[in-house]
């Protein structure tokens, strides 16, 4: 998976213009990012004003970096989702949840994402006559728009969250399964860890396993492996949302990493939550290394300021990866997909070809380096 100093020597890699280029031209998924974390910026406040709503002050796109910089200075995870009450006023409507979602995946396309995978929660949505039903009809019309506009493919996650009821967990597990097969391709929990353990969800995943929906669920980003435990053990999780302290208990580590259970890493997100004490320290590299299906996410493009581009970029810089580590971790999300095995085969078999091209053309590696990427 390492290269030579020869290679290195002769590709873009150490050009900061030229790799920015390069990772920008790769293909990418994005499995692991939320809605109503996501908004851009102008429409956020374009949306505050059609519907006369004031944002806490927040009248300019300044002010909104500097209220979020405020929250996600790596302080806690509870901090760091006050964010959403600001966002969350502004997506009560059929029309504001279309837009987001449109604009979402035109952002994603538009660095390469290939692949998108959209979570957020019908029952944070329905504070002005909304049924969790429209919700989700809205949120998969704007993605089906941007497929239609741009080609980009995705689906949609129904969350739970942690410290809401389990009755209502319960409900949108059904909510996933009456949309299971029409835009909607998973189920998931988040929100805050501390204090409110997956296991108390497990009607809900039970049902949605009954009914083969795929499942992930947010775990051991704010708390300790046993949260990670509960997630596969008592949620029957397929995907881990950031897993940053696996690594603190082996057995359950290799357990995800026998069973290639992929982990959803988001890197700037993790920092700013206080997951991890800072970039460097982030297992991201560790767990790849040691073999662990790693995907890399943006989780909140508006929260955290990021991009797909930009959380590579950090990986390369941060964790020191090189052209074949970039490679396979873009393989590992599109191996990770919540796709029908063989539309997943074919989109990885697509994504492979394309990578190849990109880093053939750029002189930063070339075909068949990584054959156990196909793995």
């Amino acid at each position: 998976m390492r290269h030579s100093q020869r290679r290195r020597r002769t590709s873009p890699w150490g050009d900061p213009r030229r790799r920015r280029a390069l990772l920008h031209a790769l293909p990418k998924t994005d499995l692991h990012v939320h809605l109503d974390g996501s908004l851009r910026p102008e429409t956020l406040l374009d949306l505050a004003k059609e519907q006369g709503i004031r944002l806490r002050g927040v009248t300019s796109t300044a002010d909104l970096r500097r209220f979020l910089g405020t929250l996600t200075s790596g302080v806690s995870l509870t901090r760091y989702l006050k964010a959403f009450d600001l966002t969350l006023q502004v997506l009560q409507e059929a029309e504001a949840l279309e837009r987001a979602a449109f604009e979402l995946a035109e952002d994603a396309h538009a660095e390469q994402v290939r692949y998108m995978e959209v979570r957020y929660c019908p029952a944070l949505h329905t504070r002005r006559k909304l049924s969790m039903e429209e919700t989700v009809e809205a949120v998969v019309a704007g993605l089906e728009r941007a497929r239609r506009a741009f080609g980009i493919r995705t689906g949609t996650i129904i969350c739970g969250i942690r410290h809401l009821s389990p009755r209502l967990s319960y409900r949108l597990a059904e909510l996933a399964v009456e949309y299971y097969g029409r835009g909607v391709v998973a189920f998931d929990l988040a929100g805050a860890e501390k204090d409110y353990p997956a296991k108390a969800h497990r009607r809900a995943f039970d049902l949605v396993l009954r009914k083969n929906l795929n499942v992930t669920v947010h775990a051991g980003e704010a708390f300790g492996p046993e949260s990670i435990a509960q997630a596969l053990h008592y949620c029957g999780a397929h995907r881990i949302g950031h897993g940053t302290r696996l690594r603190e208990n082996p057995a359950i580590l290799r357990y995800v990493n026998d069973h290639r259970i992929a982990l959803e890493m988001c890197l700037t997100s993790n920092v700013q939550t206080g997951a991890v004490g800072g970039m460097r320290g982030h297992p991201f590299s560790e767990y790849l290394t040691t073999g662990l299906r790693v995907t890399l996410n943006t989780d909140n493009r508006l929260v955290s300021s990021t991009t797909m581009t930009r959380e590579l970029e950090r990986a390369v810089t941060a964790l020191r990866l090189d052209p074949g580590d970039v490679r396979h971790v873009l393989l590992n999300g599109f191996k990770s997909a919540f796709l029908p095995f063989r539309e997943r085969s074919d989109i990885l078999l697509r994504a492979l070809q394309e990578m190849d091209a990109v880093f053939a053309s750029a002189h930063a590696g070339g075909p068949g380096e990584a054959e156990r990427d196909l793995l």
